[in-house]
């Protein structure tokens, strides 16, 4: 049976990375399967902060977009205006919140008199989007799903960017009340999940990010890809590549590479956009480093390239941010047979997959050595990079594909009665 889908979040296709990437191909497969998706969303920014071409001349009003798909479906994407901060702080981030939930709120308005939905989903972050779903759902009767990509007001708290309890109190009192109108809660991880169930009391839907293994897959020669860069194919490359903020802690990269200049083959790539990295260019050139090279976000052909020819994937998290944002990159790492260097504390779930099915090297995020010993153990192949490089193929083939992970959503979420979800026992609930 298809339905008509509603999806409210300001990240949204065709942001290349983080939540904009997943909400679009999850709307994208959704229509393709003969679906009926409207969207509401603003203007294309992450991870630049800044609104990209070709909508830079629309930012100031609203935008429709529609596309239409042989087997029915449709998308109808209807684009908000909302104030984006270049340099995003915990202020500017709520006021690009509050910015955007007046005007999709306006929006939401309109399309509701046009609109019957039997579904809308609102993605957090925002976590304040969830009062438009219990909006709908109030005035049209249908289901309200509410998905969690990041636990927004623990991650402002335990990295301090909101340091007002009162504000954290109004914010958690906020949450509660999606909580309690919400039909369904879904979220990235089980550790994730057992945090909000503790909050909500109810079960919650493990909804994982996904990667395309059709699309990123493992290519053999690493010495042509290197060559086709303009590196020697002798060099040892140790990629970071994603959103360049606060809770990576890449300054440690620097550091690293300064330790590491004597070993003239090890080169570090940083690739990717966000507030830091002008301040990371400036460290770079103080500490005259020599062995590191920022690039940035690649197109699509070029970026499967450039993961492959990386000896070395850093996933890098500071310890009070772990198992609060799965870190979504390592999804396409291991797609490609990567070998990551992973900062995990013992006990999370990411340290426990990774420990489980062998797919990476773990080091704790608060020792200070222990990242360059693992980049000099890695690149030297200690670790038998060959058996963590098929694993991870293997555990992205088995758990992480996108097929498998909307066929999933699409029985459990859009045609499968909430009641009678309630009722039973699911192995996708926790």
């Amino acid at each position: 049976m298809k339905k008509k889908i509603l999806l409210i979040g300001y990240n949204y296709a065709p942001e290349p990375t983080g939540i904009g990437k997943y909400s679009g191909e999850m709307i994208h497969w959704l229509a393709s399967r003969g679906h009926e998706c409207t969207v509401i969303t603003t203007y294309p920014y992450y991870p630049y902060w800044q609104i990209q071409e070709p909508y830079v001349k629309r930012k100031f009003w609203y935008q429709c977009e529609t596309q239409s798909f042989p087997s029915g479906g449709k998308i109808n994407v209807f684009r908000c205006p909302a104030y984006i901060p270049c340099k995003p702080t915990a202020i500017r981030r709520m006021l690009l919140d509050c910015s955007f939930l007046v005007s999709a709120f306006f929006k939401l308005v309109g399309v509701m008199s046009k609109f019957q939905f039997d579904q809308v989903i609102t993605v957090s972050p925002s976590l304040l989007l969830g009062i438009l779903g219990v909006l709908v759902k109030k005035i049209q009767d249908n289901q309200f799903t509410y998905h969690i990509q990041d636990l927004q007001i623990e991650a402002a708290r335990d990295l301090k960017l909101i340091r007002f309890q009162s504000l954290i109190s109004i914010l958690l009192k906020i949450e509660r009340y999606i909580f309690n109108n919400a039909d369904q809660i879904s979220t990235i991880s089980t550790a994730m999940a057992h945090k909000i169930r503790q909050k909500s009391h109810k079960d919650i839907y493990l909804f994982s990010n996904w990667v395309n293994t059709e699309l990123f897959y493992p290519l053999q020669d690493k010495a042509e890809l290197k060559k086709e860069f303009g590196f020697s194919p002798n060099d040892k490359f140790v990629l970071y590549s994603g959103a360049i903020g606060e809770k990576q802690g890449l300054e440690r990269i620097l550091l690293t590479a300064k330790n590491l200049e004597y070993d003239k083959q090890i080169q570090f790539i940083i690739c990717g956009s966000g507030p830091y990295v002008e301040h990371l260019v400036a460290q770079k050139e103080n500490m005259g480093l020599t062995n590191v090279i920022f690039i940035p976000l690649q197109p699509l052909e070029k970026f499967k390239k450039m993961l492959n020819l990386a000896d070395l994937h850093l996933v890098l998290q500071k310890s009070n941010a772990t198992d609060l944002m799965l870190p979504s990159k390592l999804t396409t790492i291991w797609s490609v047979g990567g070998v990551s260097l992973v900062t995990a504390m013992k006990g999370s779930e990411l340290y426990n997959t990774i420990h489980k099915f062998n797919t990476g090297i773990i080091i704790d995020p608060d020792d200070s050595h222990a990242l360059q010993d693992g980049i000099v153990k890695a690149v030297s192949g200690e670790n038998n990079n060959r058996i963590i490089s098929d694993n991870a193929r293997r555990y992205a083939e088995n758990h992480l594909s996108l097929e498998s992970i909307m066929t999933n959503f699409e029985y459990e979420v859009l045609h499968f009665p909430v009641r009678r979800m309630r009722s039973q026992n699911s192995t996708v609930r926790v």
